[in-house]
């Protein structure tokens, strides 16, 4: 196991800068989740830990090395071959080599298939099979960019179950990388929110939840996305979309903001803000309504049935506990 350290790290591709100046501390055994959009820098910065792109300014180092300069490498085998080839470039016995081999294929179900290339697997033996790569390297960081983008839905929360717990299982550092912000609630022991090449902020999944650090965050993490709407604070509560709606921000009389409820802090009431019902949509355990206040459609996410239907009218009470506060120029939490 080993810490990760990221310094002042820049890359520039040409003339364009898409890393600005990233430090970022990754503790001995954490599982840390880079997520942001498309586009925000969080695989090329993985890319730049494993060597694969390089580095344009500042430092990254494992366990106080710098690792700047270090080569990586990407074999295309068989199953077996390939778990093993790291410690066959390092001249290491065949026996020794078999041992870690089988061990690893124990630990992910994957002695079955050992003899098949990785063309004749799914995608869930292939994403198996590269984490037995890197269990038989017995390595002192993990990266995984983005590794279940491309499986079904039932599948990346098998696979998401997997990942979690072998680093459970090995205590291994762990980067991952990911623009599923699903993904990076359940699996992180801290989220780094990244967008154009800056990291927005870092913390455990349940604080950038309840305490977003800014309105990019505020709207990224959290499914459905928080409802976010113009006001202006009047008398401790805020004025919007023809209604008053409580606060708890430190803003002041007057100053315009931007006002956050996520979906589920919505709860329909006998009496409180005037909404029309637009779309139903029933999950089961919970039902997703969308509903018009004013010129705005916001989300409310409910526990069970919706008694109401497309065209009613319905009345929403916002738990003041969870309102969230944003400066309006600068989307600052306030």
């Amino acid at each position: 196991m080993a810490s990760v350290a990221f310094r002042e790290v820049v890359k520039n591709f040409g003339r364009t800068r898409v890393l600005h100046g990233i430090s970022l501390d990754i503790g001995d055994g954490e599982f840390v989740v880079l997520v942001g959009p498309s586009g925000c820098g969080k695989s090329t910065l993985l890319r730049m830990l494993a060597g694969l792109e390089d580095i344009t300014g500042g430092t990254i180092a494992i366990d106080g090395r710098v690792v700047n300069d270090v080569d990586s490498k990407d074999p295309h085998m068989t199953v077996r071959d390939n778990m093993g080839f790291s410690l066959k470039l390092r001249n290491e016995k065949q026996a020794l080599i078999d041992e870690r081999v089988a061990h690893a294929a124990r630990i992910l179900n994957l002695e079955p298939f050992l003899s098949r290339y990785p063309r004749e697997l799914s995608g869930g033996q292939r994403q198996r099979v590269a984490m037995g790569r890197a269990i038989v390297r017995d390595p002192k960081v993990f990266l995984f960019d983005e590794p279940l983008s491309n499986l079904d839905a039932k599948l990346r929360v098998a696979m998401r179950a997997e990942i979690k717990a072998l680093h459970l299982r090995l205590k291994t550092t762990t980067v991952y990388v990911t623009h599923d912000q699903i993904e990076a609630m359940t699996m992180a022991d801290r989220i780094a929110v990244m967008n154009e090449g800056r990291i927005e902020q870092l913390g455990e999944p349940l604080e950038l939840y309840d305490r977003p650090a800014n309105l990019f965050v505020a709207q990224f993490i959290g499914s459905p996305a928080m409802n976010v709407f113009d006001g202006v604070v009047r008398a401790g509560a805020v004025e919007a979309l023809g209604a008053r709606w409580p606060a708890n921000g430190r803003a002041s009389d007057g100053q315009r903001v931007r006002y956050g409820i996520r979906p589920e802090h919505l709860e329909p009431a006998a009496a409180g803000i005037a909404a029309e019902v637009i779309v139903v949509e029933p999950m089961g355990a919970e039902t997703e309504i969308v509903a018009k206040v004013g010129d705005a459609s916001l989300t409310v996410m409910l526990r069970g049935r919706a008694s109401a239907g497309p065209g009613e009218r319905i009345h929403l009470s916002p738990q003041a506990s969870h309102a969230h506060l944003f400066d309006a120029g600068t989307g600052v939490r306030l």
